[in-house]
């Protein structure tokens, strides 16, 4: 697996291509992300937005219109990329695949699995290939997505705490924002983030 990364607009939103066997994979394609994007793919087979915000999901028309490729996002969020619900100018998109929560895909002979973590908003996901996850803006290093803006639910964001600190397998995360860094090391910041929501 290649993974090329590049932080996208003011809020440097990371924007991801995963390549395996030749198969790029574009995940959460930001603001202005779209010619990083097209210099960088060779082979695209889908665009996997993590969730619904605005500075993940910004170029996913024009990405989508130039490649000709689908896009996949949780279905609870799908509303937020032609609803602009933040009032931010966000180009209008439309998810091609609603994901429905922890539900798994093999595209061209590569899988990749979603996996429901809402909290930061109601489909929040992160999205893993073998022992790799994108978290979006689930998991940071040192930190977690912000749970108090609108559409947001602290009580949901522990529960998904809960979940994530069930898994036994060690992951390498790549955040929305941010450094990259495992599971096990983030375990001791996740259970102390709960006493702040």
């Amino acid at each position: 697996m290649n993974i090329q990364i590049q932080p996208m607009g003011v809020y440097q939103t990371n924007c991801y291509i995963i390549t395996v066997n030749d198969k790029d994979f574009i995940i959460d394609p930001g603001v202005d992300a779209t010619s990083w994007v097209l210099s960088h793919c060779k082979n695209p087979i889908a665009i996997l937005n993590t969730h619904g915000h605005f500075d993940h999901v910004w170029s996913n028309k024009e990405i989508k219109e130039a490649l000709n490729i689908p896009i996949y996002c949780p279905k609870e969020d799908a509303f937020m990329l032609h609803d602009d619900p933040f009032g931010q100018g966000t180009p209008s998109s439309t998810a091609d695949v609603l994901v429905n929560a922890d539900e798994t895909f093999t595209l061209e002979g590569v899988t990749f699995s979603y996996h429901l973590f809402p909290g930061h908003t109601p489909g929040c996901s992160v999205i893993t290939f073998d022992n790799i996850m994108f978290s979006g803006d689930f998991i940071f290093q040192n930190s977690i997505g912000r749970a108090d803006f609108p559409y947001s639910s602290p009580a949901d964001m522990i529960k998904s705490i809960d979940k994530v600190l069930q898994w036994e397998e060690d992951f390498t995360i790549y955040p929305g924002h941010g450094n990259a860094t495992k599971l096990s090391t983030e375990r001791r910041s996740l259970n102390a983030w709960k006493n702040y929501l």
